[in-house]
C-alpha cells in the first residue's frame, strides 16, 4: 500500500503495449501540497503515466491508489470536446456534484479565461478550447490536479494568470510541460521517466538539468565499466568453462545478466540530428517598414486596428521574438512584415534574394491521410535533396527520431511531438537566408527543444520568432516586437526578459511617445544593429587535430570489434589447443591485444565526447 500521506500513489505498476515493455516495477506518489513536475524525452510514456495517475487506463501490473473520498481532475494533452456543448455548459460539467447549482462558480471562471458561455465548442481555436478545458479542471476544485502541457496554445498573459492560480493551489500538483520557465516558478519535485524507470529529485526544475547531467555522467562511467567487465568475462568463457561447467553456472548467468544489463542501457532514446544551412545570398538589408497600419471591418461597421502605425528595420542576423495575447495580431504582423498582406497605409520593401521558411503551427500544409514518405518526398523516390546532396528518405527521417516502420504510415497517426518534428524535417532539409517559426515549441520534448536553440543559435540568416514560450525568446530573441492588441505595436531590445523589464519601467512606451508625437510613428526602441545584445553561447570548439581523432575513432572502434569477435569466434574451436597449441598461443595473445586496444580507444572517446560537451556547455574555454 502506499504511504499515508500519499493521496494518489501508483505501486509496482506495470504497463505494456504488445511487446513493448513501458515501464514495469514502478513506485510512486503525491502528498498533499506537493507541486511536481514529471519529465522525459518523447515516446517514454508520461502522458500514459499520468492518464493512470488519472484512473484513465489500466495497468497490467501493479496497483494505483487513491485515498478514500480525494477528488481527481485531469487535464489531457489534446482534450476531446462535444461541439453541439457551449462553453458555459462544458466548464459547468466540471462542478462537483453538491454545486452543480453554483452557476456565479461559471460565470466567474469564464471571466478570468476571458471566453464567453455561449459560443459552441466547435467554433474554438485551439488556445480558447484550452482556456476551455483549464477552466473546466480548475472550477472542480480538486484535491489532485494532473495537467498535461496545459500551456500549449497559451498565450503569455494567460500563461502567467495559470501560474498564480497554481502557485495558490493547496493539494496535489502534477504537471508534464515543455515550458521551462512555468516549470521554475511552480514545482518543488522533479520525477524523470527514464527507460520504463522513475527517479526522483527533491527540487523544482530548476535543479533538473544539473542532477539529470550529473546521473548520465555516472550511467556513463557505470556503463564503460560494465562493458570492460563484459569482455573479461567473456574472455574467460572461452577460456574454459565446459570444464568447470558445474561450479562455474552461476558465473555464465551472471554474465548473461550483465549482457542483459548492458542491453537496457543502450536502449537509451536518440537524440534528434537537427542541422539547418543558410544561403550565402542576399544583402544586410531584409526588411523595411515604414508606418504601416492595417485594420478589419467588424460585423457591427466597426473596425478593429491591428496595427496603428508601426516602423522598423530588420538586418540580416537579426532574431525578433514576436508576442502579444492571442487574437492580437501576431500573425497578420508577420504576414505583413513578409508581404503576403498588403497594409492600408505606409510601405513594406523586403531585401534582394531572400528565401524564406515559413514554420506553421497549425500545421496546415501537412496532409494527415498523406505518409511520411509521401510529405518528404512528393514526387515520388526514395532520396531527397538535403542541403544540396542526395539522402535517402528513411536515413533522413531518422535523423528526426523516426523509425523506419513510421515512414509508410498516415501522419494523422502521429503525435504533435512527432508532426512538429517532421515539419522540422521538411524545413531544414532545404537552405534559406529567413526563417519564420510560428510556435515552434509546441508538444517538442526538451532534449530535441534544446537542441533547435543550438541550432537555430548557429542560424547565420534573419529569425522571425512567434513564441509564448519565455525561455525560447530569451535564449534566442536580440529584440521583441510586443504586439499589444489595440493597435499599439512596440520594440524592445533584447529578449522577454528585457522586455518584460523595460515595460516595467516604462523606458519603450516613453520613447514611444515622444517620437509619435513628433512623426505619428510607433518607431523601434531598440538601439541600432551594431549595439545590438546578442544571446551568450559559447564558441569553444576541440582542435583541428582532436576532433579529426574523434570524428575517426568510432571506425577504429567498429574494426577492433569486428577483430575481437574474430579470434574469439576462432578461439570457441574445443579442437584448436589440441590441433594447433601455437595457433592457440597466438590467437589468444592478439585477442588480448586486440581488447586492450579497444579498451584504449573507448577510453580516448569517452574523454573527448566529455571534452567537447563542457566546451560546449561553457564550463571550460
Amino acid at each position: 500500500m502506499a504511504p499515508p500521506s500519499h493521496l494518489v500513489a501508483l505501486n509496482s505498476a506495470g504497463l505494456r503495449f504488445g511487446t513493448k515493455v513501458l515501464f514495469e516495477d514502478l513506485s510512486f506518489g503525491l502528498a498533499r501540497g506537493e507541486k511536481a513536475c514529471l519529465v522525459g524525452r518523447n515516446g517514454t510514456g508520461k502522458s500514459t503515466l499520468l492518464k493512470i495517475m488519472a484512473g484513465q487506463q489500466e495497468l497490467d501490473d501493479g496497483q494505483r491508489f487513491l485515498q478514500p473520498g480525494i477528488n481527481v481532475a485531469y487535464l489531457p494533452q489534446d482534450p476531446v470536446f462535444d461541439h453541439d456543448e457551449t462553453v458555459f455548459e462544458h466548464v459547468k460539467a466540471g462542478l462537483r456534484p453538491e454545486m452543480s447549482e453554483a452557476d456565479y462558480l461559471v460565470d466567474a471562471m469564464l471571466l478570468h479565461v476571458d471566453l464567453p458561455g455561449d459560443r459552441l465548442l466547435t467554433g474554438l481555436s485551439g488556445g480558447e478550447g484550452r482556456r476551455a478545458a483549464l477552466a473546466r479542471v480548475l472550477i472542480s476544485d480538486p484535491e489532485v490536479l494532473l495537467m498535461d502541457e496545459p500551456t500549449n496554445h497559451l498565450d503569455l498573459p494567460t500563461i502567467q494568470w495559470l501560474e498564480e492560480e497554481l502557485g495558490r493551489f493547496r493539494g496535489a500538483l502534477m504537471v508534464i510541460s515543455h515550458d521551462r520557465t512555468f516549470l521554475n516558478h511552480l514545482t518543488r519535485q522533479t520525477f524523470w521517466l527514464d527507460r520504463g524507470k522513475i527517479n526522483r529529485l527533491g527540487k523544482g526544475f530548476e535543479h533538473y538539468e544539473a542532477w539529470a547531467d550529473e546521473m548520465r555522467e555516472n550511467e556513463e562511467q557505470e556503463f564503460h565499466r560494465l562493458k570492460r567487465k563484459i569482455v573479461r568475462e567473456e574472455h574467460w568463457l572461452q577460456r574454459g568453462v565446459t570444464g568447470r561447467r558445474k561450479r562455474n553456472m552461476g558465473r555464465l548467468r551472471n554474465l548473461q545478466d550483465l549482457r542483459q544489463k548492458r542491453n537496457e542501457w543502450m536502449k537509451a532514446p536518440g537524440t534528434a540530428k537537427l542541422q539547418i544551412d543558410t544561403l550565402d545570398t542576399g544583402g544586410d538589408k531584409v526588411i523595411t517598414a515604414e508606418n504601416i497600419c492595417k485594420s478589419y471591418p467588424l460585423k457591427d461597421g466597426g473596425t478593429r486596428e491591428i496595427i496603428k502605425s508601426f516602423s522598423t528595420k530588420v538586418k540580416r542576423g537579426d532574431r525578433i521574438g514576436i508576442v502579444g495575447p492571442n487574437g492580437a495580431g501576431k500573425s497578420t504582423v508577420v504576414k505583413m512584415l513578409l508581404g503576403r498582406i498588403e497594409p492600408d497605409s505606409g510601405t513594406v520593401n523586403l531585401g534582394t534574394n531572400l528565401t524564406t521558411l515559413y514554420f506553421d503551427q497549425k500545421r496546415e500544409d501537412l496532409d494527415p491521410n498523406s505518409t511520411l514518405w509521401e510529405t518528404m518526398s512528393p514526387g515520388g523516390g526514395d532520396s531527397i535533396m538535403v542541403r544540396g546532396r542526395q539522402k535517402h528518405v528513411v536515413s533522413y527521417l531518422k535523423d528526426f527520431l523516426f523509425d523506419e516502420g513510421q515512414v509508410r504510415q498516415p501522419i494523422y497517426t502521429l503525435s504533435g511531438g512527432e508532426k512538429n518534428r517532421l515539419l522540422l524535417a521538411r524545413m531544414f532539409a532545404q537552405a534559406s537566408n529567413l526563417l519564420v517559426l510560428d510556435e515552434p515549441t509546441n508538444d517538442l520534448d526538451m532534449d530535441t527543444l534544446d537542441l533547435l536553440v543550438e541550432v537555430l543559435d548557429e542560424y547565420d540568416g534573419t529569425l522571425l520568432l512567434v513564441s509564448h514560450d519565455r525561455d525560447f525568446l530569451d535564449r534566442l530573441a536580440t529584440a521583441i516586437y510586443a504586439v499589444e492588441g489595440d493597435g499599439t505595436v512596440v520594440e524592445y531590445a533584447g529578449g522577454y526578459s528585457d522586455y518584460r523589464n523595460q515595460k516595467a519601467l516604462g523606458t519603450a512606451s516613453s520613447e514611444q511617445l515622444d517620437q509619435s508625437s513628433s512623426s505619428g510613428s510607433a518607431t523601434p526602441a531598440r538601439k541600432e544593429s551594431g549595439s545590438r545584445p546578442k544571446p551568450l553561447k559559447s564558441n569553444a570548439k576541440l582542435g583541428y587535430k582532436e576532433q579529426r581523432e574523434l570524428d575517426s575513432l568510432p571506425r577504429l572502434m567498429k574494426k577492433l570489434t569486428d577483430q575481437a569477435e574474430k579470434f574469439e569466434t576462432e578461439m570457441a574451436d574445443p579442437q584448436l589447443y589440441s590441433k594447433n597449441p601455437l595457433k592457440f598461443q597466438e590467437t589468444s595473445k592478439l585477442l588480448e591485444e586486440t581488447q586492450n586496444d579497444l579498451a584504449t580507444a573507448e577510453e580516448r572517446w569517452l574523454e573527448l565526447e566529455e571534452k567537447q560537451e563542457n566546451l560546449r556547455s561553457g564550463k571550460i574555454h
